[in-house]
């Protein structure tokens, strides 16, 4: 079917790939190039470093892409290229030439993901569709990562010793953008459950910093793709001064998933829409295992891992269920979808969905949102909330509901609009904001998975409202492999 050879450049070949060597040597920066030459049109060219490149193998063909999802539909097989490797690709040979060690053997992996899991089937849109996933998804992120008997989560891909795990005594979750906020959530999830510091860095700024960090320090990079550059750059670093680096990934294959110590896969299947939603609630999932398994390796009882386990089994089911919120979120769409500046607001765990909601409303309908800390509003914000300036409350249920409302009041009482995301059979909602979409009702720390679908869904009908592209918005790319 296909050869697979290690060196033996003759002619024209041979100075075709000198020529590339001599001018890879001179690029700065990152890239993903494929070559072309008049005088060996049979033959072509890559070579990466930064940007991903991945080779698919057909039969007497072979496909080159950034990544993996549109291979699906031409082949299973595939060998992602690392960095200052250059392949010569032929339609029936693959070489493949590192800068520094020569030839490589090329490593064929099997795609997870088929052609009919990247169709829009019966959805209009690939943002749509991926919404509705989220019940399959989650359970996917939790299949087979419940130890029953123990009360505790399961993980085969740490490559750490329960010892060593016992060690850790700070965690540092680095991310960005959707990324940044379900790694929110979980520094949230980690000190509650597991009571160990936890921070949250933008990896972009976390690469050029240079904090104090003990020898116990662990590093979980947080990426859809699993090409982001600031991402990898960030976990680059912290790997090269010593500490643990642990990837929460979706792309199998990907280079952050090649490079980290041990990681945990998503398995969501592809998300194409570039405003991402399924990978942010299998985020928060994996990140809400991993805090019951932290938990309990150190203070959490099993009688609380053991409700955990329960609740979290739940959640496929409820999140069907808050799906039916679709036609009361057209709606309040349909009403607000001409109005320019929003506030998003909530606390607790509900704050980072607060600042997720936010982006998602940026990103594809291009109107400008804030998400703040709904206490934080007299610290400025309430300055911008005027009769046409919705603020969207995230209101469920929780330990701090006379609070909110009370911030919410004092936006009513400044003429603001406000739709509130409240869980069902909230009475006291009903009669204080202008539209009211219902939830369900969960334990707060699962509060995030549910109230962050009503506000993909606005997201979205305000977009398709306002003509926008909603999976392809200008100005964006689904994976950032650049600075």
């Amino acid at each position: 079917r296909r050869a697979i050879s290690n060196g033996g450049e003759v002619g024209s070949q041979k100075s075709c790939l000198i020529a590339i060597q001599a001018t890879l040597l001179k690029l700065k920066g990152t890239y993903g190039i494929a070559v072309l030459f008049r005088d060996c049109p049979d033959v072509m060219y890559v070579a990466r470093v930064g940007s991903p490149l991945v080779i698919g193998i057909g039969d007497h063909e072979h496909f080159v892409a950034s990544d993996a999802s549109p291979l699906a539909v031409h082949t299973e097989e595939v060998v992602y290229l690392s960095d200052n490797e250059i392949a010569v690709l032929t339609a029936d040979d693959i070489q493949i030439i590192h800068r520094d060690s020569g030839s490589v053997d090329p490593k064929i992996e099997v795609l997870e993901q088929t052609a009919a899991e990247s169709e829009l089937g019966d959805f209009e849109h690939y943002m749509l569709k991926e919404i509705y996933e989220q019940p399959q998804s989650i359970e996917n992120a939790m299949r087979g990562r419940f130890n029953e008997d123990e009360a505790t989560a399961v993980f085969g891909g740490l490559n750490m010793s329960a010892k060593d795990i016992r060690k850790v005594d700070r965690i540092v979750l680095t991310a960005c953008g959707t990324s940044w906020h379900a790694g929110l959530v979980g520094e949230y999830l980690l000190e509650e459950f597991a009571r160990i510091p936890t921070e949250v860095e933008y990896a972009s700024e976390l690469r050029y910093r240079n904090p104090p960090m003990s020898e116990n320090t662990m590093i979980f990079a947080i990426t859809q793709s699993g090409e982001t550059a600031d991402t990898l750059a960030a976990m680059r670093e912290c790997k090269r001064k010593g500490h643990p680096t642990l990837a929460i990934c979706n792309v199998v294959g990907s280079t952050i998933a090649r490079e980290a110590d041990g990681g945990i896969y998503l398995h969501a299947g592809p998300e194409v829409g570039v405003a991402s939603t399924k990978a942010f609630t299998s985020q928060v999932t994996v990140l809400t295992l991993l805090a019951l398994y932290f938990g309990r390796m150190r203070h959490l009882s099993y009688p609380a891992g053991s409700r955990i386990i329960r609740h979290l089994k739940e959640m496929p089911r409820i999140i069907e269920e808050t799906l039916k919120c679709h036609e009361m979120v057209k709606y309040v769409a349909d009403k607000y979808a001409k109005n320019n500046n929003f506030l998003y607001l909530g606390r607790l765990y509900n704050f980072p969905v607060a600042l997720e909601g936010a982006l998602k409303l940026k990103e594809i309908s291009y109107i400008h949102a804030e998400g703040y800390p709904a206490a934080e509003m007299k610290h400025g914000p309430l300055a911008l909330v005027d009769e046409v300036t919705p603020s969207v409350f995230i209101v469920p249920k929780c330990g701090i509901y006379p609070k909110v409302i009370s911030n919410l009041e004092e936006v009513k009482a400044r003429k603001g609009p406000v739709i509130a995301i409240a869980c069902k059979g909230d009475e006291k909602i009903a009669e204080l904001a202008d539209d009211v979409i219902f939830v369900p009702d969960v334990e707060e720390y699962l509060q995030p998975l549910v109230t962050s679908i009503p506000l993909q869904l606005l997201s979205y009908h305000i977009a398709l409202h306002r003509g926008c592209n909603v999976d392809r918005p200008r100005n964006l790319a689904k994976s950032v492999t650049v600075e």
